[in-house]
C-alpha cells in the first residue's frame, strides 16, 4: 500500500518513516507530488493544520495520507509558540533561529518555571474517514543547546526522566517517549482498529 506523509520536513519524514518500516507500506512524501503547491496552514490548532494538510494531499493525490502538526507549549510563555512553533522567529527562519528566540525570550524564567510541552497531533485520511490522535510530552526549557542530534527545539528540551534533551539522544530513544512517536502508536493502534485491511497478518503480529 502507498501512504503520503503529507510533509517537505526530512527529519519529520525519518522519525515516521522508521515508526512504520514494519508495515510493508510504500511510504512517499510531497518530495514524490512536486505538483502540490505549498500548503497554508492558517488554522487556530493543531488539529486543524493537521487536517488542513491530510485534507489537501489526499485530495490531490487520492492515497491514504499522514499529516500531523507539532506545538511547543511553554508555561512561561502561556502557552506560546504553540501554533507558531515552526515560525517562532519569522517566516523562513531555521531551527537555530527559534531555538535562539526561545532562550532569549525565556532569559530571566527561573528553571522552577521553564515548564514546556510537546504535543503532536496526527492525521489519517483516506477515502473513508479521518483518524486523530494525539501524543505529548513533559519537559523543561533548557539555558543552553545540549546535543547534536534531533531537530527543531529538540537540543533545548530536557526530559527530566532521562536526564537528557532530545537532541541528547538516538532517534530510537526519542521515538519511545516523543510526542510524534506516542502519536505514531496511537495512529497505528487507530488503522488497526478502524481499517485493518491496510495491515497484512504479518505486519500485526510485528506491530
Amino acid at each position: 500500500m502507498k501512504v503520503v506523509i503529507a510533509t517537505h520536513n526530512q527529519d519529520k519524514l525519518k522519525e515516521i518513516q522508521k515508526k512504520l518500516q514494519n508495515f510493508g507500506w510504500e511510504i512517499l512524501s510531497l518530495y514524490d507530488f512536486p505538483e502540490i503547491d505549498e500548503i497554508i496552514e492558517d488554522g487556530k490548532t493543531l488539529q486543524d493544520n493537521a487536517l488542513i494538510k491530510a485534507r489537501e494531499v489526499f485530495n490531490k493525490t487520492g492515497l491514504p495520507t499522514i499529516s500531523d502538526d507539532t506545538g511547543l507549549l511553554v508555561d512561561a510563555l502561556d502557552g506560546s509558540p504553540g501554533v507558531y512553533t515552526a515560525r517562532y522567529a519569522g517566516e523562513n527562519c531555521t531551527y537555530f533561529d527559534n531555538v535562539k528566540k526561545l532562550l532569549k525570550d525565556m532569559n530571566k524564567v527561573p528553571i522552577p518555571n521553564r515548564g514546556a510541552k510537546f504535543k503532536t497531533v496526527m492525521v489519517f485520511k483516506d477515502e473513508s474517514q479521518e483518524l486523530i490522535v494525539s501524543g505529548d510530552v513533559k519537559g523543561k526549557i533548557t539555558r543552553e543547546i545540549k546535543g547534536d542530534d534531533g531537530f527543531g527545539y529538540d537540543p533545548i528540551f530536557f526530559v527530566a526522566g532521562y536526564n537528557k534533551t532530545f537532541a541528547e539522544m538516538t532517534i530510537l530513544e526519542k521515538n519511545k517517549i516523543s510526542h510524534r512517536g506516542i502519536a505514531i502508536n496511537n495512529l497505528i493502534d487507530s488503522i488497526k482498529k478502524n481499517c485493518p485491511n491496510y495491515i497484512n497478518q504479518q505486519d500485526k503480529e510485528m506491530a
